[in-house]
């Protein structure tokens, strides 16, 4: 990988989240939790100089790549012929941003399996669930504090929006610990990964039940008739609305599931 990125001379920015996996247990390792059909097609975003992409040609059907920096976009198939040649014809790489990336653009994959940047993982994870329906799956590696937030359950310390909005469309649990030292360059926290398996979507709009969730955490020590008095028009409201749905006016969106959100919205 280093002589890699010198042949490209590629350093590593913070600007785009870029932590490389150099370890090939690693790899391996995040490929086997992911356990993938022959049949799979497999979404990965970021795959940065080809590490975990070499470990998920062999697992799948094919591998479409989303990378934004041209010079690793350009060249990742390079690296799959030379390391995968009875392999490389499984790789598609698309130039882009994951977080404006269109399902036209991709196919219908089935898996996302990716070592997603620090500074995103969680609005790239929501976009790709919002726009690929086809997704069943769910493995990526993120910071280990975003993977306990991801996977969060109500009444945790670190409920909050992500955790609620995830559930919108999976279950999620945090599987493993990944150490900072399988990445080059070092980053200052451990990661994680998340496994999350799509399940139906509540019967909702969801862009009203996420408007709920936002202003429910929007204030996280007031009560739900006090932070959703906003969005409601004024605290008395906001009561009728959740005595309506169900929920005590005097809990805390820290303590509601995505259900509970799903009937407050409703009730408007």
């Amino acid at each position: 990988m280093r002589r890699l990125a010198g042949e490209l001379d590629v350093r590593p920015t913070k600007k785009l989240g870029q932590n490389f996996v150099h370890d090939p247990n690693t790899v391996r390792r995040i490929v086997g939790v992911a356990d993938l059909a022959p049949d799979d097609v497999v979404l990965e975003v970021g795959p940065g100089l080809g590490s975990l992409t070499l470990a998920l040609l062999p697992a799948c059907a094919r591998v479409v790549a989303v990378e934004i920096d041209p010079v690793l976009a350009g060249r990742l198939p390079t690296t799959a012929r030379e390391h995968a040649p009875e392999l490389a014809d499984r790789l598609t790489v698309v130039l882009g941003d994951a977080m404006r990336v269109r399902a036209e653009q991709l196919g219908e994959p089935t898996a996302l399996v990716a070592n997603l940047p620090y500074n995103v993982a969680v609005p790239v994870v929501l976009h790709l669930l919002a726009e690929l329906p086809s997704l069943r799956t769910v493995l990526v590696m993120v910071q280990a504090e975003v993977a306990d937030r991801m996977a969060a359950g109500p009444g945790s310390r670190v409920y909050g929006v992500p955790s609620a909005k995830v559930a919108w469309y999976a279950s999620a649990k945090r599987v493993a610990t990944v150490p900072r030292t399988v990445f080059w360059p070092v980053p200052n926290v451990d990661s994680a990964l998340v496994l999350m398996t799509r399940r139906p979507a509540p019967d909702a709009d969801r862009a009203a039940v996420f408007g709920v969730v936002d202003a429910a955490f929007a204030q996280r020590r007031k009560t739900l008739r006090a932070a959703l008095a906003g969005w409601a028009g004024s605290a008395a409201r906001a009561e009728q609305v959740l005595v309506a749905a169900g929920v005590d006016p005097g809990a805390r969106g820290e303590q509601l599931d995505i259900d509970a959100f799903v009937r407050i919205a409703a009730a408007r």
